[in-house]
């Protein structure tokens, strides 16, 4: 009896150290899974941080922005969209706002310095890629110089308003039609194209029109004179509404242009809105700008506090089919100085992020770090925590090359775009310096991908809370 017991006891026991040594393996299975790197080593991608100056002087203090710059290389970010058109004001020593007379004063750090410059040569010691980001785009405050100087600039709705609200407060919009506001936004574009070791420059989703706006005498005149048509009562008329973002799009043409044409190396960022609200609200067609090969990067902003929501919209028909042409990120809001983002939800945006092999661009560097207000007490763990978990995101050392899209269009004298056909195809740029990405080639053999059903007017979508919308939006 004992010696069957025996067996029984010693059968039990190798059966629970067997049964211990499957579950181990097969834990450590699934934790490899889940933890194994989304992009491999040599994969170029996108790890980007705005650099702003609200709330923060980091970039006009040099200690601060030297520290800022070195701790973003040791969590292995590669890209830094540092502010340089705020409020209508350059934030560099800028002749093009001067003698536009809206800019007396010039801008400096606080020990004097000249501060674009310095963090390009600092960052680029970091091997880190650096793309001054135009903030403001067309968008000014109302009691600006820019607008109490050049009020012809500036475009209105149909009932005389020329004010909307956004995360800046009340603004004004200058008109992206007329001739002298472009000339103005390009010459502001190229100063830092000419002046600095940049690698290129970025727009967000003030490049744009507010689709309420657009009544002003100079388009009203302009409409009439190309359609025979007075413009729609109904700002949200389709032809209406496609007439505009047209004519955003041939400025962003022939601002890409005019800046291929004095460096083809040079990128073109823009930070949109998701499509359905960039184009329904804004007027801008990314979108038909991606197809076109006017823009060589694309950060959309999807800022939802709704993870549901926020998942759905990154796995977007449109956002697969522009990342087959050129190089495509999320940008996700890491807080803002009234909100704190806990950095579980960060984390989880950014993994889902990385999985649909898309690049990541947090807003803003100065939130990164906040904490919040109950963990005072021990703020300096909390902060530890914080960068321990975006280091984790990135574990090791970024890979970034300057890809520009290959395929710009010639801009043809009457401003119009040609057209990518067979007959008639785009002579691409090439680089000498830097390595421009395969996949852009369009030629007869090799279409863009295009699917013609992604209406812009027509795309479903989890409407944005009034709150977020107010808060995230030009």
């Amino acid at each position: 009896m004992s010696s069957f017991l025996s067996r029984q006891w010693l059968s039990l026991r190798v059966f629970k150290l067997l049964s211990l040594f499957f579950a181990s393996y097969f834990s450590i299975l699934l934790i490899g899974f889940w933890n194994a790197p989304i992009f491999s080593q040599d994969t170029p991608e996108i790890r980007a941080v705005w650099l702003t100056t609200s709330d923060t002087d980091t970039l006009l203090d040099r200690p601060k922005m030297k520290e800022a710059i070195a701790s973003l290389a040791s969590l292995h970010f590669n890209t830094i969209y540092p502010v340089v058109w705020n409020s209508g004001y350059a934030l560099y020593p800028s002749k093009v706002a001067q003698e536009a007379k809206i800019q007396p004063f010039v801008h400096k750090g606080l020990q004097g310095q000249e501060p674009l410059g310095e963090l390009i040569e600092e960052a680029h010691r970091y091997k880190m890629l650096v793309l001054p980001w135009f903030e403001f785009g067309f968008m000014a405050p109302p009691s600006s110089e820019l607008a109490l100087k050049h009020p012809n600039w500036l475009t209105k709705a149909q009932d005389g308003t020329q004010t909307t609200y956004s995360a800046a407060g009340e603004v004004v919009w200058l008109n992206p039609f007329h001739p002298e506001v472009q000339k103005f936004i390009t010459a502001l574009v190229m100063e830092v194209v000419n002046n600095y070791d940049i690698d290129g420059i970025q727009f967000d989703d003030h490049l744009c029109l507010p689709v309420q706006l657009g009544y002003d005498t100079y388009t009203v005149n302009l409409y009439k004179q190309e359609t025979g048509l007075e413009p729609p009562k109904n700002y949200k008329d389709a032809n209406w509404m496609r007439w505009r973002a047209n004519k955003l799009t041939e400025f962003v043409a022939q601002l890409n242009q005019t800046i291929k044409a004095q460096n083809p190396n040079k990128i073109l960022s823009i930070s949109p809105n998701p499509y359905h609200t960039a184009y329904n609200s804004f007027l801008q067609d990314w979108l038909d700008w991606v197809r076109k090969n006017l823009i060589d990067e694309l950060i959309i902003q999807v800022y939802r506090s709704d993870f549901a929501v926020f998942q759905k919209e990154i796995t977007r028909p449109e956002i697969k089919e522009a990342k087959e042409k050129i190089p495509v990120g999320i940008a996700i809001l890491t807080g803002l100085p009234n909100r704190i983002t806990p950095i579980e939800f960060v984390k989880e945006k950014a993994l889902a992020v990385r999985r649909q092999k898309l690049g990541i661009a947090f807003f803003f560097y100065g939130s990164m770090w906040n904490t919040s207000p109950e963990l005072k007490s021990d703020h300096e763990m909390a902060l530890r925590d914080r960068k321990s978990s975006f280091q984790s995101l990135f574990p090791y050392q970024p890979r970034r090359i300057v890809t520009v899209n290959p395929n710009t269009p010639i801009i043809t004298p009457t401003n119009s775009v040609i057209p990518v056909t067979p007959s008639n195809p785009v002579t691409p740029v090439t680089s000498t310096n830097n390595v421009v990405n395969p996949v852009n080639k369009v030629t007869p053999t090799n279409p863009p991908i295009i699917d013609s059903s992604i209406d812009p007017t027509n795309v479903t979508s989890e409407p944005i809370p009034i709150d977020e919308f107010l808060e995230f939006s030009p």
